[in-house]
């Protein structure tokens, strides 16, 4: 059955926001935060949509996994993904291939690890691939890079840093890396369990960053000489970039309930720790969608496949919700005309989901981070085919 948009046949809290009214929120000063208030956003009772396709088919791709954090496709069809405890994996013509595409030195302690990766919009040339990831620095304390390693026949060396000095912790990590259409890579950075670094400009932690492929401070960044783009944020998950027009959503994750999806807008601050969920200040910006109780929201993509009652659609994993959750968008693209959970229940704990070259939804599972119930062939990478309507 199509799924039907309704405004009112939703099951948490929806927010609309004008894009025009993000532009201009004001910016606050770090060193005149008021004391921080936490508005109530409590869910809305009210009936569960009709699920849009029943039931949906869900291939395994791989399994056998250990906490598969991030996927992203080659060009030339092959998927490479990151296991936590710090292996870069590949599979290649359908199969997993045994040897890892490198296996780094990495701090894997509570959520910190290997996280992100990304492929250079110029791979086939240059064989650049992009990962985020924890370690310890002399002092035995936890702190996240980005590095840039070189890829040839599956095997990946040179590693180079490009960017040092982000805040790490054993929760709060961030993790996301994605380039964006305007060729520069955006990284999701948590608080580290320091809420005040969300609001201070001077560290990495708590924000969304953006710098060039080789790692310097694009010059049209909203704060000069600074990688950081948005600030306010306690632990991005999810980027996506919204086909139709080029705006930037994530996902992220509150502290008890108030998790949110974003669209994000340079120079702004998203109100962590002075606001959690919907708040009165201008100065912060307002999420569009706001989930409470907790659905620990990650990965995020924007279907482009064929399946013509999901083009345009937002989906991203959940890990606490244990589904994937699709919004549609309203046709300016700026408010949730309506959303539902798919495959809930059915899977576990999911990681991340991107769109792959054959039109089909690609997602992680996440049972074996020591917060779920692994199956025995878990974790498992899945593709998600739209049954018939």
């Amino acid at each position: 059955m199509p799924f039907s948009i309704r405004k009112k046949r939703v099951s948490l809290l929806i927010a609309g926001v004008a894009l025009a009214s993000l532009m201009g929120c004001g910016k606050a000063s770090p060193a005149n935060e008021p004391t921080p208030t936490y508005p109530s956003t409590p869910g809305i009772t009210s009936p569960t949509p009709t699920p849009s396709l029943s039931p949906l088919q869900v291939e395994v791709v791989a399994d056998s996994l250990e906490v598969p954090w991030s996927l992203a496709f080659a060009p030339d069809g092959r998927l490479f993904f990151t296991e936590r405890p710090g292996r870069i994996r590949l599979v290649q013509n359908g199969r997993l291939l045994s040897q890892p595409v490198a296996t780094l030195e990495i701090a894997a302690v509570g959520e910190a690890g290997l996280m992100g990766i990304a492929l250079d919009p110029e791979f086939p040339r240059n064989h650049y691939l992009y990962v985020y990831y924890t370690y310890r620095d002399p002092r035995g304390n936890l702190m996240n890079r980005v590095a840039r390693l070189t890829e040839s026949d599956g095997q990946a060396t040179d590693l180079k840093v490009i960017l040092d000095g982000i805040p790490g912790g054993q929760i709060h990590d961030g993790g996301r890396i994605k380039f964006g259409p305007d060729g520069k890579l955006y990284i999701t950075t948590g608080d580290a369990s320091n809420s005040a670094l969300a609001r201070n400009l001077n560290s990495l932690a708590g924000k969304i960053l953006r710098i060039n492929a080789d790692g310097s401070i694009p010059a049209d960044n909203p704060f000069l000489g600074s990688s950081v783009y948005t600030w306010g944020h306690r632990n991005p998950q999810g980027l996506a970039w919204n086909p139709k027009d080029g705006h930037l959503f994530a996902t992220e994750h509150g502290p008890v309930g108030n998790d949110e999806v974003n669209i994000i807008v340079a120079g702004q601050n998203y109100g962590w720790p002075q606001v959690q969920g919907m708040g009165d200040d201008n100065r912060y910006v307002n999420p569009i969608l706001v989930f409470t109780p907790s659905v620990a929201p990650s990965g995020a993509a924007f279907y482009t496949g064929d399946y013509v009652d999901w083009q345009g659609n937002l989906f991203f994993t959940t890990l606490r919700g244990e589904n994937i959750h699709r919004v549609v968008l309203t046709p300016d693209g700026k408010q949730v005309a309506a959303h539902e959970p798919l495959l809930k229940d059915r899977l576990g704990r999911l990681r991340d989901v991107v769109m792959g070259p054959d039109g089909f939804l690609y997602v992680t599972t996440s049972n074996r981070d020591g917060r779920g119930s692994p199956a025995a062939n878990d974790d498992r990478i899945l593709r998600i085919l739209p049954g018939k309507g």
